[in-house]
């Protein structure tokens, strides 16, 4: 009785306090299941097996889709907010996938798809840019002022004139600026117009001064009184493109361009007609042109000297015959005493006959005859005006192999020409480049062995070309995730399965582990027979022996439960306790 008593005090005593210990004990329990689960993922050697499989299968995964993950290009750059918006909906659509630079300047896609979606995204008009034509002046509203009116022209004047500049081929973006001319009554105060051009050319692109004229000339060809060296072209990086023609330098690039396609034709016209006779490795030729692009007009006249009368043209021809006779007409002061009859003149029967050579000598007192002749002088006048870039002299050299020969051995030797040979090649290159004397064109013809170019050739190995360095990159991918594959197998997984593969086999050697199996066990699984070595009969020995290797294994991981919390286990003795009764 006392002891029941003392009992049921106790359990009095411990009424209260029944829920907190409650929830202490549920707090111990999960701790102890868990820890209990988690020694036997650690006991089971199958869940590290797995984990560690896993692990490495997703290793070899995302190796496997990094080498296996597209190179990206630039699709555009630079790209205003509107149209890249536009184009990245329209990716989104397509399902393409896109990344951005670092900088967000560039838009990235796959490589593979680049120039496809250039051509697909140009055919709906994207990237539109940011020049406005003149569709500006399509929608104006009602009163507008002319001010106004005048800003959107000029507008829409420079947004024509970008979009046709970007549609050269170095040429990425432009940007115009127009400063229209203002008309005024007073010279003084007018002003001419004026541009400026900014141009954004592609990577690794040039415009040639050919090309900026086309442009300045074209803009200058748009605007009204807009003169061609009122217009400035500068690139991205600063650099005037535009020549300054203030101080009157009339040269531009076409020149030397027109002097080196005039070199390359006279040397083209040597090595064609050298080349079949000595082959196309063995002649090697420059030449030097020296062009006047001097512009000038040369006037000429010239007088010729005079000819006979008779073959010579009359331009005019004057004759004047004075006589006077014997009794001349009045003369003198005019009055009464000068104003005198004349004499009686001689009867005409007392005239001299015709033909008669003898005339009285009071017939003729003064006789006067003046005759002038005018000739046509001769005169030439030429008028030459010299063509601009002519030709004024020609140097060419001319570099000619040896000739290859077999000598008595089969060895392949060199052989120099004669001078008979090396005269006629000379003849041929005189003919070909149209040699004149007179202008002072010289040839240079020599006879020398050339180098080897073996060594040179030897160098460009097959394997340094552009197509096997990319294949071999993407091959290295690939090769790299084999080689993570195999490490991983060899130092992790290999090592797991051959720990956890002989653990039954060594708790199966351990002496005196005769012990039978629980009796659950052997109620749940039937013993398996084995055949003795010795007489051939049956037994069970091999079971019972793994029966008793988890058997010790529980029974130990029990005991050190119990030493780490003895509180847990004598809780859980209780609840045991409490269930039987």
């Amino acid at each position: 009785m006392s002891e029941t008593g003392a009992t049921a005090g106790r359990q009095n005593s411990t009424t209260p306090n029944a829920p907190r210990s409650g929830a202490a004990a549920s707090e111990l329990n999960n701790t102890a299941t868990f820890e209990r689960i988690l020694k036997q993922l650690r006991g089971n050697p199958l869940v590290v097996l797995l984990i560690a499989a896993a692990a490495s299968v997703a290793v070899i995964a995302a190796l496997f889709m990094w080498a296996s993950s597209p190179e990206y290009r630039v699709l555009y750059s630079n790209l205003n907010e509107a149209d890249g918006g536009r184009i990245i909906a329209e990716l989104d659509s397509r399902g393409v996938p896109y990344q951005f630079s670092e900088g967000g300047q560039a838009l990235l896609v796959p490589g593979s798809h680049v120039h496809t979606l250039r051509l697909q995204l140009a055919e709906q008009g994207l990237p539109r840019g940011g020049n406005l034509g003149l569709e500006l002046m399509e929608n104006q509203a009602f009163g507008i002022s002319q001010f106004a009116e005048q800003v959107n022209f000029q507008r829409g004047l420079e947004g024509e004139l970008a979009r046709s500049i970007e549609s050269l081929g170095p040429v990425e973006r432009v940007r115009v600026h127009l400063s229209m001319a203002k008309p005024s009554v007073f010279i003084r105060d007018r002003e001419p117009a004026k541009a400026s051009i900014v141009l954004t050319l592609l990577p690794g692109r040039v415009l040639g001064e050919g090309q900026v004229s086309a442009i300045v000339h074209m803009v200058s060809s748009s605007v009204p009184e807009l003169a061609t060296e009122n217009v400035t072209v500068v690139d991205q990086n600063g650099r005037l493109l535009t020549a300054n023609t203030s101080q009157g330098n009339d040269l531009d690039g076409t020149q030397l361009a027109y002097i080196n396609e005039v070199e390359r034709s006279y040397q083209r016209r040597i090595e064609n007609i050298l080349s079949p006779i000595l082959g196309s490795d063995n002649v090697r030729a420059q030449v030097a042109a020296q062009i006047d692009f001097s512009r000038r007009e040369e006037t000429t006249e010239r007088y010729a000297p005079n000819q006979a009368p008779n073959e010579s043209a009359v331009r005019s021809r004057q004759l004047s015959l004075a006589y006077d006779g014997e009794d001349p007409l009045a003369t003198g002061i005019p009055g009464a005493l000068s104003n005198t009859p004349p004499g009686a003149a001689p009867a005409p029967i007392n005239q001299p006959a015709d033909g008669e050579d003898d005339l009285p000598a009071n017939a003729l007192r003064n006789l006067r005859q003046d005759d002038v002749v005018n000739y046509e002088v001769d005169r030439s006048i030429e008028h030459i005006q010299h063509r601009l870039g002519q030709v004024q002299r020609l140097s060419a050299a001319v570099v000619v192999n040896f000739r290859r020969t077999i000598n008595d051995n089969g060895e392949i030797e060199q052989v120099a020409l004669s001078n008979e040979e090396v005269a006629q090649l000379e003849r041929l290159v005189q003919q070909a480049m149209g040699f004149s004397q007179a202008r002072g064109d010289q040839i240079e013809v020599v006879n020398t062995p050339f180098a080897s170019t073996e060594e040179a050739t030897d160098e460009t190995a097959w394997w340094q070309q552009p197509e096997i360095l990319s294949m071999a990159s993407t091959l290295g991918r690939y090769l790299l995730v084999a080689i993570a594959a195999l490490l991983l197998y060899l130092l992790i997984l290999r090592p797991l399965i051959k720990r956890y593969t002989q653990i039954p086999v060594t708790a199966a050697a351990v002496p005196g582990s005769t012990f039978s199996a629980s009796v659950g066990d052997e109620k749940d699984e039937p013993e398996e027979a084995g055949t003795s070595e010795e007489d051939g009969t049956y037994s069970n020995k091999p079971k019972r022996r793994r029966k008793t290797s988890l058997y010790e294994h529980n029974l130990n991981d029990l005991r050190e439960m119990a030493q780490e919390d003895p509180r847990m286990v004598a809780m859980i003795i209780r609840s045991w306790m409490k269930t039987n009764e």
